[in-house]
């Protein structure tokens, strides 16, 4: 598993036996392309192929989920409570913003020397630097440095909590089985969750009983999936499948949302600025970054390659060109996407040399040097769901995004490549470096307009890897929630969702340490609940 612990190795993982191999159904945002949405099958999940990127948004975007255990205090909180901070001396950072004694490690990386020159240009753009902001959720409008999990060379997951230094004797781990179900059988007048059905790669079935509680940890697309094979969900949509229907709740599986992602290139003028001779130049990269990973846990693949990060608001921007966006419904203090002034529109940041999704082979020969200017957005308005083909749990789960089906993400997508290239193009720090796009030949740099971008995202704009919201937490009167505000399924006794599936909107920002907050607080609902530490089947996709 070199190639999940070691941080810059992240696609390697993306096909094949370690992943979960989903792709979307032709999506008509995007040119009807289908989009594959990579997903870790391993011991540790998807933080083990993610980007390691700590982003923990604003507080704002938590409390805009309405409900008081879930504030962006409370979510700010228990992100920290998971955290062992590594401190470095170039890194002013926000002590008030980090915990010491977390089972999680976290640094910041240098942002090498093209990322000096994009904190330069982010700048002379307005956006001011805050080093730490990413950690204290100050500002929906800056730029600074996006911390890391990752420590001595290692990626850190939650493996990191059952291993090591951590080991629990109460505590089994079985690899290599699928969880097909929970079993749920009525006791009195009330639905109650015993346990759970899994099944090996045969065909083989098992059970697992719980003592106390079932706890599905499955992911966006995985833990409704596990629902809807139990009996839990839309009525219509089960019964549709000749699935009888235990708990008609219609929110299980819809509400799927995800930020959306581009990588836009760009070539350099100069050499010394990238990592493009290590990584693309190098005929045997991949091995001589492996050999010199294993011998001392460096080189290039010990970090993920990207570098400085920001924030913006562009709200102001399309108001003062974008007829269309001027004339689109607003809620007091928000704007279109249903941001307030303190949520950002965008994240911004940029690689440390040509790289990216595997789709991208534009690679860069000795004497040429290249990068992407990444963009995503925050606040998509666009809901997709996840739905089952049939009752096998082997067979995966329909993952439909709705990629830009809302004209608003895509109009606040193309404001942002756009404002991305005035940074390129024109910031301060880059503006004498950059030769023009990239691949030779390509002409995007020299768009202007917000509908000149529009082709440009619905052909290169894909996933950001941060599915939410298809077990969406809610209060009593809210039907379409699937928990209740302590991650309760409504209409089962026993039962909980606790992972980042719950949240109802995606945050600004990325989701693993959202993940681990939800988790942190589940833990103290759980043991709240049971007064003791409580023994627990973990159902793991």
């Amino acid at each position: 598993m070199d190639d999940m612990h070691m941080a810059g190795a992240w696609t390697q993982n993306h096909t094949g036996e370690t992943d979960w191999n989903l792709t979307t159904p032709p999506q008509p945002g995007l040119q009807n392309r289908e989009i594959h949405v990579p997903r870790g099958r391993f011991l540790g999940g998807s933080s083990g192929c993610n980007g390691t990127i700590c982003v923990r948004g604003v507080r704002q975007d938590y409390d805009d989920w309405g409900l008081p255990e879930w504030s962006g205090d409370e979510m700010f909180r228990a992100m920290k409570k998971s955290e062992t901070f590594h401190p470095s001396k170039w890194f002013p950072e926000d002590k008030s913003s980090h915990g010491y004694d977390g089972p999680m490690h976290i640094e910041a990386a240098p942002v090498l020397p093209l990322g000096e020159l994009m904190l330069e240009s982010y700048q002379s753009k307005g956006l001011e630097y805050r080093p730490d902001m990413f950690s204290s959720g100050e500002t929906a409008n800056g730029c600074g440095h996006a911390l890391r999990t990752t420590w001595n060379g290692y990626r850190t997951t939650p493996m990191d909590f059952l291993t090591k230094d951590r080991k629990r004797s109460n505590v089994t781990i079985k690899c290599n089985y699928t969880v097909d179900k929970v079993i749920i059988e009525r006791e009195s007048n009330s639905l109650q969750a015993k346990g759970v059905e899994y099944e090996d790669k045969d065909g083989s079935k098992y059970t697992a009983f719980a003592r106390k509680e079932v706890i599905l940890t499955g992911g966006t697309y995985g833990s409704p999936a596990i629902l809807l094979r139990s009996g839990v969900g839309p009525k219509a949509d089960l019964e549709a499948l000749g699935l009888a229907c235990k708990v008609d709740l219609p929110g299980v599986g819809k509400n799927l949302q995800d930020h959306q992602l581009i990588f836009t290139y760009y070539e350099l003028s100069q050499p010394g600025l990238t990592d493009d001779p290590r990584v693309n130049h190098d005929p045997n990269a991949f091995e001589n970054g492996r050999r010199e990973w294993r011998e001392n846990k460096g080189g290039w693949l010990a970090q993920f390659p990207f570098g400085a990060f920001a924030f913006a608001r562009l709200d102001d921007r399309l108001k003062a060109e974008s007829v269309e966006w001027r004339e689109l419904s607003r809620r007091p203090g928000r704007d279109p996407m249903g941001q307030a002034s303190s949520q950002p529109s965008l994240e911004f940041f940029h690689t440390v040399c040509y790289g990216g999704p595997p789709e991208y082979t534009d690679f860069p020969k000795e004497g040429q040097y290249a990068f992407a200017m990444c963009c995503f957005l925050c606040g998509a308005q666009s809901r997709g769901e996840v739905k089952l083909k049939g009752d096998n749990c082997h067979e995966n789960p329909i993952v439909d995004h709705k990629y830009m089906s809302d004209r608003r993400d895509l109009l606040m997508m193309s404001e942002g490549v756009r404002f991305a290239n005035e940074i390129v193009m024109t910031g301060a720090g880059t503006k004498d470096k950059i030769k023009g796009a990239w691949p030779p030949g390509a002409t995007h740099h020299l768009n202007k307009t917000n509908e000149d971008w529009q082709p440009h995202v619905q052909r290169y704009a894909s996933t950001s890897y941060h599915p939410c919201g298809t077990c969406k937490v809610g209060s009593s009167d809210d039907d379409m929630a699937v928990v209740d505000p302590k991650l309760r399924v409504k209409g089962v006794k026993g039962l909980r969702v606790a992972d980042c599936s719950i949240m109802p909107l995606v945050h600004s920002g990325h989701t693993q340490m959202p993940a681990f907050g939800i988790a942190e607080k589940a833990a103290e609902f759980i043991k709240e609940a049971a007064a003791v530490k409580s023994p627990a089947v973990r159902a793991n996709l």
